[in-house]
């Protein structure tokens, strides 16, 4: 039951934790970093909304992408898996949250809980993989890109953003999360001690059990 107990604990803290990065590195324009050889001090930021500029005088400008079916595939698809993502990781963290032993919800019904466990593990594991697929794919692009050799070296290359180590990271927390809350539903719980069974008086000697006592003379009850 201890085992247990740290399993669901575990889980939980891991899915609160990726559900967050996840939401933060879905909206933060820092999937793609460009330095200026021109120009050091002026940083471009790319995200799958919007592309900022950060300035020398610390002045930030961003503007937000144009016609959604004029972006690249690859942000496109990484819009919808994302927003898919947040929508499955809170879905997975309230259907663990309503198995968990404290809250009254099924409490007569244990078989329900363990369902609920374990279909928020599920949730949250597909959540953990929607992440890790946009994030993955646009990393892949931006290293293909940084090393195509038909682009002349003083063009400027895209570089890795923060947002793309954190989604990284909130994917893998997400996809540990689930399936530490699958295993919780898994495991054996403790059996509730059985109810005592209830106390007989001991027989009067010589006579069977089940044989009562009655009176000499009948007369004598009134």
């Amino acid at each position: 039951r201890r085992m247990k107990g740290r399993l669901v604990g575990g889980g939980m803290l891991l899915a609160l934790l990726g559900w967050i990065s996840s939401c933060v590195t879905t909206f933060v324009p820092l999937w793609k970093n460009l330095n200026l050889d021109l120009n050091e001090m002026e940083v471009w930021n790319m995200g799958l909304w919007q592309v900022c500029i950060t300035q020398e005088e610390g002045v930030l400008e961003c503007q937000a992408h144009g016609s959604f079916l004029a972006l690249p595939p690859e942000l496109r698809i990484s819009r919808l898996l994302m927003c898919l993502s947040n929508g499955l990781g809170l879905l997975g963290c309230l259907l663990a949250a309503l198995g968990l032993e404290g809250w009254r919800t099924c409490e007569d019904k244990p078989g329900r809980k363990r369902r609920l466990l374990l279909g928020g593990g599920a949730t949250l594991g597909l959540a953990g993989i929607t992440t890790l697929v946009p994030v993955s794919w646009v990393a892949y692009n931006t290293v293909l890109d940084f090393w195509d050799e038909t682009v002349p070296d003083i063009v400027p290359r895209w570089e890795f953003g923060e947002a793309t180590f954190l989604g990284w990271f909130a994917g893998a927390f997400l996809a540990a999360g689930g399936l530490l809350l699958a295993c919780s539903a898994r495991a054996p719980s403790a059996d509730a001690p059985l109810a005592p069974a209830g106390h007989q008086g001991p027989a009067a000697p010589g006579l069977p059990r089940g044989h009562h006592l009655h009176p000499k003379n009948a007369d004598l009850v009134i």
